[in-house]
C-alpha cells in the first residue's frame, strides 16, 4: 500500500457536537435555523451558509461565545489515543475543518500542531462577526465550499497516496468521493450509502484506530 495520509473532520468528528450548531442554537440569532436547514439541503453553498449565520452575531460577542465553545465542547473519545498511534505507526493527519479558527486552535491546543489544522478564519473589527476563507475551492471545484476538503486532498496528496478521510457531515461528502477509505458517522453514512460510497463506520477513535490497524497498517 502507498503512504496512508489521514484527513479529518473537525466539528461532530473529533468533537462530539457541531460546534456552529451549537453557537447557534445558544445564542439563537433570528433566521439561523432556516439558513442551516438550506445549506444541509445543499440548497445554498457552505460558504455562504455560514457567512450569513455568523452575520446574525454581534462582534462584541466574542468573549461570550469562546468560553461557551472551550467550556462546552467535548472531544471524542480516544482522539489523543488516535493521534498518538498516527505519530507512533508515521501516518501524516490533517484536521480539515469547516469550523472557525478561534474555537478549533483552542480545542485542539496540545493535541495537534497547528500547521496540521486548515479550517476559516474570523475577524471580530466590525460589528457583526465576518468569516473568512484562506481555503476556498480550486479549479476542480465549484461548489463554494468555504475550507474546500477536496482542494486540500489535491494539494497536499500526491496521485499514489492512499487517502484516507474521517468525517461526519455533508461537508465531508466531496472529500468522501476521493478516498480510499472512508470512517464515517452519522449524516456522512447516509449521503455514502445513497451513493454507493464503500465506507466503515465509527462511534469513537478507538474505532478508527482498529480499522487502521486492520485495513491499513497491515497492508501497509
Amino acid at each position: 500500500m502507498n503512504k496512508p495520509i489521514i484527513f479529518c473532520d473537525f466539528d461532530g468528528t473529533i468533537t462530539n457536537t457541531d460546534n456552529i450548531v451549537a453557537i447557534m442554537k445558544k445564542f439563537a440569532p433570528s433566521g439561523w435555523e432556516e439558513i442551516k436547514d438550506q445549506v444541509l439541503s445543499q440548497e445554498i453553498p457552505i460558504q455562504e451558509g455560514v457567512s450569513k449565520m455568523f452575520s446574525l452575531l454581534p462582534s462584541a460577542w466574542r468573549g461570550e461565545i469562546t468560553n461557551y465553545i472551550l467550556n462546552h465542547a467535548e472531544i471524542r473519545d480516544g482522539f489523543k489515543e488516535f493521534v498518538a498511534y498516527t505519530k507512533e505507526q508515521g501516518i501524516q493527519l490533517y484536521i480539515v475543518s469547516g469550523g472557525i479558527d478561534f474555537f478549533v486552535e483552542p480545542l485542539l491546543e496540545g493535541l495537534i500542531a497547528k500547521e496540521q489544522i486548515y479550517c476559516n478564519q474570523s475577524d471580530f473589527s466590525n460589528d457583526r462577526i465576518k468569516i473568512l476563507w484562506p481555503y476556498t475551492c480550486d479549479d476542480e471545484c465549484t461548489n463554494e465550499c468555504g475550507c474546500c476538503k477536496p482542494s486540500l486532498i489535491r494539494k497536499l496528496t500526491n496521485q499514489n497516496d492512499y487517502k484516507i478521510v474521517i468525517g461526519d457531515s455533508i461537508t465531508d461528502l466531496q472529500a468522501a468521493k476521493l478516498a480510499d477509505k472512508v470512517i464515517a458517522r452519522d449524516f456522512l453514512i447516509e449521503k455514502c450509502e445513497e451513493l454507493g460510497i464503500e465506507h466503515s463506520s465509527f462511534h469513537s477513535f478507538f474505532d478508527v484506530m482498529e480499522i487502521l490497524k486492520k485495513e491499513v497498517v497491515t497492508n501497509a
